[in-house]
C-alpha cells in the first residue's frame, strides 16, 4: 500500500499541522483512550474506542467464526440475507462488493436488505428460496425498527416453508450484550446469536462480529482481511521516530486542514474494483463529523467531469486498486492536480487491503474530529427524524392516510439551484427501489447540475441514508440543497404482526426526514414521481 499527497499551496499547512499533532502526542493520547481529545467528559467516548485495537483483539475469534461459517455452508444454503441498517450493514456490504467475487466457488451469495421500500423488499424475497437462506439480523442496539420488521417478514416466510419449530435455524443475530434482539434470538430459537464488544460504535464496527460474521459466511478469508488491518494498526501506532508520520494521522490532518480552508467536499474517486468503498466512507465521515453546524461532506460515485465543473471546495482522494485498469481515473486526477485542486492518492495492492483502508479512515476520522472540535462518536441529530417518523405513523393509524403535505415540483428545485452559492451542494435522497436504470438517471441529473451550477452533488437511497448522511444533512453546515424523490408503490408488502406495511413505513420515514429538514430551515423539497421512476427522473432533469 502506498499514499501520495499532492496538496499544492496547502502542503506546508498540512505538513505543519500533522507535525504538531505528532508533537502533541495525539497518537499516544488516542491509544490511551484520552477522551479530552474531543470533550471534557467521556460520554459516548470511553465506550466507543474498542476499534483502536480491534484488528489484533479479534484474532482469537477468527477460527471459531470460520468454523461456524464452514458448518453453515456445508448444509447447502444458497443465500445469506443480511438484515440491518447503517453501521451494522455498510461494512459487510462493502466487503461483499469488493472481495466476495474472489472468494471462490461454492459460497452462498450474499444479499443485503437495508431498505423498507416495498419494491426492494419484494426483490430480495423473489431472489431467494427462504428454506435455503440464512438470515443475519444485525443491530447494535437490538431495537432498530427496520431489521426487526425485516425479521418479522422473513420469519413468516421461513416458517411457512419449514414449520415454526425448524424456522429458527435459518436465523443468526449480531448484537450487543443484553439487547432485546439478544432476547428475541433466544426466545425464537435462532441458530446462533453473536454478542459483540459493546465498546465499539456502530459505524466503527466493520472489523468486529458485525462485519466478520457475514464475511465469513460469504467465504471471505478473514485472516487476510485482518492481517491488512493489523498492519495499518501498527503503522498508526505512536512512534518516537521524527519521520514516522502514520497514515491515519496524515489523512486526518489533510482532511481537517483542508476543510477549515473551505475545501470541505472530500470527493472520492475510486477504480472499479473498489468503487463500493464510498458507501462505507459516506457514513464514516458524514455521521461522525457532520454536527454542530460544521463537518465534511463526503462525495462518492459522482460523475467525473472536466475541472471547470468543480468549485474551489474540493479535496480529491483517489482510491486506486493496483490490479484495476486505472487509466481513466489517473487522467482525471492529473487534470485536477493541474487545475490546482489538492489530491491524495491511496493505492491498494489487492482487494484484501480493504481491511487496512477501514482502519486508516476510522483513525483519520477520529483525528479530524479532534482538529475540528467535533465529537466523532455520537449522532445527536439522527433521533429527530426517527421521532417524526413515529408521529407520522401514529397519524396514519388514526386517519388511514399520510398527513397532508405541500407537493414540490421542478420549478421549486430550479429556484433553489439558481440561488446556489459557491460551497453549496445538492443532496439527492431517493426513496426508490434500486436499479441500474434509476442509478443511470441519477448519474445524469448529478452531471447536469455539476456542469451548470459548479456545485458538488451527492446521492443516496432512503431510508438507508437516514443512518448515514442523515446526521450531516441536519447537523452539518447549512450548505445543502435537498431534493427528496419518492414514488407511488406499485405493490405494497405487509409486515406480519405489525400495524402498518413496508410502504407506509417507507413513506413515513421519507416524510419524517423532510419535516426534520424543513424544521431546521434547510432548503428541502420533495417530488413525488409518477410512472417509471428512471423515466420520471430523466424528465425532471430536462425540466431543470
Amino acid at each position: 500500500m502506498t499514499d501520495i499527497y499532492h496538496l499544492g499551496d496547502y502542503s506546508p499547512i498540512v505538513s505543519d499541522l500533522a507535525a504538531r499533532l505528532a508533537a502533541g502526542n495525539v497518537p499516544a493520547r488516542l491509544r490511551d483512550h484520552d477522551h479530552t481529545l474531543w470533550r471534557e467528559t467521556p460520554t459516548e467516548i470511553d465506550n466507543r474506542l474498542g476499534w483502536l485495537t480491534l484488528p489484533a483483539d479479534i484474532g482469537p475469534q477468527v477460527a471459531e467464526l470460520e468454523q461456524f461459517a464452514h458448518a453453515v455452508r456445508a448444509e447447502g444454503y444458497r443465500h445469506i440475507v443480511l438484515l440491518g441498517m447503517g453501521g451494522s450493514v455498510f461494512g459487510p456490504e462493502v466487503i461483499r462488493q469488493i472481495i466476495a467475487p474472489t472468494a471462490g466457488a461454492g459460497c452462498p451469495q450474499m444479499l443485503t436488505l437495508d431498505s423498507t421500500v416495498p419494491g426492494r423488499v419484494a426483490a430480495v424475497a423473489a431472489a431467494i428460496d427462504p428454506a435455503r437462506a440464512i438470515f443475519v439480523v444485525s443491530s447494535k442496539s437490538g431495537t432498530t425498527t427496520e431489521p426487526l420488521a425485516f425479521y418479522s417478514y422473513f420469519r413468516s416466510r421461513v416458517d411457512s416453508a419449514l414449520g415454526p419449530r425448524s424456522g429458527g435455524r435459518n436465523f443468526i443475530a449480531i448484537t450487543d450484550p443484553g439487547t432485546p434482539l439478544a432476547e428475541l434470538a433466544k426466545a425464537d430459537h435462532f441458530r446462533r446469536a453473536f454478542i459483540n464488544d459493546p465498546n465499539i460504535g456502530g459505524r466503527y464496527s466493520v472489523l468486529s462480529c458485525f462485519g466478520l460474521v457475514p464475511a465469513a459466511l460469504a467465504g471471505i478469508d478473514l485472516k487476510s482481511l485482518l492481517a491488512a488491518a493489523a498492519r495499518m494498526q501498527n503503522r498508526c501506532a505512536p512512534s518516537d521516530a521524527a519521520d514516522n508520520l502514520n497514515p491515519g494521522l496524515r489523512l486526518g490532518a489533510a482532511a481537517g486542514a483542508l476543510a477549515k480552508a473551505g475545501r470541505d467536499k472530500l470527493t472520492l474517486i475510486a477504480s472499479n474494483g473498489i468503487a463500493g468503498f464510498g458507501l462505507w466512507v459516506e457514513q464514516m465521515l458524514a455521521e461522525s463529523l457532520g454536527k454542530d453546524g460544521a463537518g465534511i461532506i463526503p462525495v462518492a460515485a459522482e460523475p467525473l467531469q472536466d475541472p471547470e465543473s468543480y468549485g474551489n471546495d474540493r479535496f480529491f482522494v483517489q482510491l486506486r486498486l493496483a490490479t484495476d485498469d486505472n487509466s481513466a481515473t489517473d487522467r482525471a486526477v492529473q487534470r485536477f492536480r493541474s487545475a490546482g485542486h489538492p489530491v491524495a492518492i491511496l493505492e491498494l495492492s489487492d482487494p484484501y487491503d480493504l481491511g487496512a483502508e477501514f482502519y486508516r479512515w476510522e483513525y483519520a476520522t477520529a483525528v479530524t474530529g479532534h482538529l475540528m472540535g467535533i465529537h466523532p462518536f455520537d449522532q445527536p441529530d439522527v433521533q429527530g427524524a426517527k421521532d417524526r417518523t413515529v408521529n407520522v405513523l401514529d397519524y396514519c393509524q388514526r386517519n388511514g392516510r399520510l398527513p397532508p403535505t405541500e407537493p414540490g415540483d421542478a420549478g421549486r428545485i430550479r429556484e433553489m439551484l439558481a440561488a446556489a452559492q459557491p460551497g453549496d451542494y445538492l443532496a439527492i435522497m431517493a426513496y426508490l427501489p434500486e436499479s441500474d436504470a434509476v442509478a443511470d438517471a441519477l448519474h445524469t441529473l448529478r452531471r447536469r447540475v455539476m456542469r451548470h451550477r459548479r456545485i458538488a452533488t451527492t446521492a443516496g437511497y432512503g431510508p438507508r441514508m437516514l443512518h448515514s448522511t442523515g446526521q450531516l444533512h441536519k447537523g452539518g453546515p447549512d450548505s445543502g440543497i435537498f431534493l427528496q424523490l419518492t414514488h407511488e408503490h406499485t405493490a405494497d408488502v405487509a409486515i406480519p404482526g405489525w400495524p402498518f406495511s413496508f410502504g407506509t413505513l417507507a413513506d413515513a420515514q421519507a416524510l419524517g426526514d423532510l419535516q426534520a429538514l424543513q424544521a431546521l430551515g434547510r432548503r428541502a423539497v420533495s417530488v413525488r414521481l409518477r410512472g417509471d421512476p428512471a423515466a420520471a427522473i430523466r424528465s425532471l432533469t430536462d425540466a431543470l
